[in-house]
């Protein structure tokens, strides 16, 4: 059981980020929603908090105002097993948004990501130093994270 969740502030959209991060993760699913009464803050009826689930993990949203943003300080990481699912993910959770380095990325609601491949830790924390500082060099001139050149970089390293 999971005993620690994700609270995530959203100025009055936390509704909308929970569907479309449910239309991008495919087994995700809507636990709650609670909603505003007459007393507010919000308006009466719209969605107070949601109760999420993506992949297992279970995110709680709020729609709290604007008084806070989201940064790069906190993120969610995504391991990915193939390319397409790297690329799947890259697009979807990028449009609106804004794509960085290294994999990490903003969503139209300033969250951010890191899409990753699952094999990066293994990679990155090889016992041969001079082929993981090899893969780390061609990491840091991409963006989205391409699997194969990785791999090319670190058997070349």
């Amino acid at each position: 059981m999971q005993t620690i969740t994700p609270f995530l502030w959203f100025n009055d959209n936390a509704e909308e980020a929970a569907n479309l991060y449910l239309s991008i993760f495919k087994d995700g699913k809507i636990h709650n929603v609670a909603r505003y009464g007459e007393a507010g803050p919000g308006p009466a009826g719209s969605c107070m908090t949601i109760d999420f689930e993506l992949r297992g993990q279970r995110f709680l949203g709020l729609n709290g105002g604007p008084h806070f943003k989201f940064t790069e300080a906190v993120s969610f990481v995504v391991s990915c097993e193939t390319q397409p699912e790297i690329d799947e993910y890259w697009e979807k959770l990028s449009a609106g948004g804004s794509k960085g380095q290294c994999g990490w990325l903003k969503d139209k609601f300033g969250l951010s990501w890191q899409i990753v491949p699952r094999i990066l830790g293994g990679l990155a924390s090889s016992k041969e130093p001079k082929k993981a500082q090899s893969m780390m060099r061609a990491m840091m001139t991409m963006t989205k994270l391409d699997i194969a050149e990785l791999q090319k970089a670190y058997a070349t390293g």
